[in-house]
C-alpha cells in the first residue's frame, strides 16, 4: 500500500487528484494477499478435524478474535499514523477494572470496590478511562517529546501493576449485568461482539479511504514534516489517534470481560505480541504511512485460525507464543523482500 496510499494522500493535498481516482487507488489486489492463505488454513484444518468447518467452531474463532481484533484496529491507527503503542495488553485489563473499582460495594466476599457510582456508569467509566490513557500517551510523546516506544512500554508496566494492585491479583467475578450484556449477547444467530466489531472495522476503513481525516493519517505517517507543510495538524491528529487507540482497548476490555464473565489478574497479558503479529501479517507498516483496515483484520483472521487449527490437532498450548513469534519473523522476512526497504 506505500506505492499507493503515500501519493493519492499527497497528491490530494495539491488539489491535483479526483476523489473517485483516490479511493479506487485505495482498493488494491495486495489489500487480498491473506485470503489464499485463510482459504488454505481453513482447508487444512478441515483435514486435521472435521468438527473444524462447523458454524459453531467457527463462530467460537471469530467470537474469539473479536477482543483482540479491536486492539488490532487500534494498533493499526496508531502505526499508520507512525506512532506504537504497547500499553493497549494493559489497557484492556486496567479500565474495566478502575471502572468496576468505583461502582462495586465496599463489602464483598473477593473484591471490594469503593462504591462511589452507581453500576450503570461501569461502561462510561471504563470507556473513560481507556480513553484518559491514550491522551496521556499522547501527552507523553507530543507535549513531553518521550520516546513513543519506551513511554507505553513503560505505561504497560505501570498499568500491569496498578491492576495488581487494586485487585490484589485477585479476579474480580461480581460483574453488574449492563457490563456483561455486550459479551454474551447474541444477535442473529451470531455473538454481539463479532457485529460490532464488525461494525467498527467498517467504520474505520470507510474513515481512512474517504474522509480527509482519515487520509492525513497516511500523510503523517509517510512524512510528518511534509503533512505539517501540507497544513496537517500533525500533533493535533496524532494525539485524537492515541485518545481513540485508548478508547477501542477499553472497549475491546469490556467485551473481553462480558465473554468470560469476570476480570483476570492476567487480563490482556501477553496480548500485544498477537496484536503486533496479526497487525504485521495484515500489512500494515511499522514505519507508519503502510496498511489497511481489511488487511488487519485478515491478520486477525489468519492468525485466529492457525491457533484454532493448532489446537484442533492437538498441539500443546505453550508452543503459542513461539508460533506468533515465528510468524512476525516470516512476516518482516517476506515484507522486506516485497518491498525492498530495509526495516531499521
Amino acid at each position: 500500500m506505500t506505492d499507493t496510499i503515500r501519493p493519492a494522500a499527497a497528491e490530494e493535498t495539491k488539489g491535483q487528484v479526483s476523489p473517485v481516482r483516490a479511493r479506487l487507488a485505495l482498493v488494491r489486489w495486495s489489500d487480498f494477499s491473506l485470503v489464499p492463505v485463510i482459504l488454505v488454513l481453513m482447508v487444512i484444518g478441515f483435514i486435521v478435524s472435521p468438527v473444524f468447518l462447523t458454524s459453531q467452531n467457527l463462530i467460537n474463532v471469530i467470537q474469539q478474535s473479536s477482543e483482540l481484533s479491536l486492539l488490532v484496529l487500534a494498533q493499526a491507527f496508531i502505526l499508520i499514523c507512525g506512532r506504537m503503542d504497547l500499553s493497549l495488553e494493559s489497557t484492556i485489563g486496567i479500565a474495566p477494572v478502575i471502572a468496576l473499582w468505583l461502582v462495586l460495594p465496599s463489602s464483598g466476599d473477593r473484591f471490594t470496590g469503593l462504591g462511589l457510582l452507581p453500576a450503570w456508569t461501569a461502561i462510561p467509566l471504563c470507556l473513560l478511562a481507556g480513553l484518559a490513557i491514550g491522551a496521556f500517551n499522547g501527552f507523553l510523546m507530543l507535549k513531553l517529546r518521550v520516546n513513543g516506544f519506551i513511554a507505553t512500554l513503560g505505561m504497560l508496566m505501570m498499568l500491569r501493576g496498578l491492576h495488581i494492585g487494586i485487585t490484589e491479583g485477585k479476579s474480580i467475578i461480581d460483574v453488574p449485568a449492563s457490563f456483561s450484556y455486550l459479551g454474551r449477547a447474541s444477535w442473529l444467530g451470531a455473538p454481539a461482539a463479532v457485529w460490532i466489531c464488525l461494525a467498527l472495522f467498517a467504520i474505520g476503513g470507510a474513515a481512512l479511504a474517504w474522509t480527509r481525516h482519515g487520509r492525513s493519517l497516511y500523510a503523517i505517517g509517510g512524512n510528518p514534516e511534509a503533512a505539517r507543510a501540507a497544513g496537517i495538524r500533525v500533533d493535533r491528529v496524532t494525539w485524537i489517534v492515541l485518545a481513540i487507540g485508548g478508547l477501542l482497548a477499553a472497549f475491546a476490555g469490556i467485551l473481553y470481560t462480558g465473554h468470560y464473565g469476570s476480570v483476570g489478574a492476567a487480563q490482556g497479558k501477553d496480548m500485544i505480541f498477537q496484536v503486533m503479529a496479526a497487525a504485521v501479517i495484515g500489512g500494515i507498516g511499522l514505519k507508519g504511512g503502510r496498511g489497511t483496515i481489511f488487511g488487519a483484520l485478515t491478520g486477525v483472521l489468519a492468525l485466529q485460525l492457525v491457533v484454532n487449527v493448532m489446537t484442533l490437532a492437538g498441539v500443546p498450548g505453550q508452543w503459542e507464543t513461539f508460533l506468533n513469534g515465528a510468524i512476525i519473523i516470516i512476516a518482516l522476512i517476506a515484507s522486506r523482500f516485497a518491498s525492498g526497504e530495509e526495516q531499521d
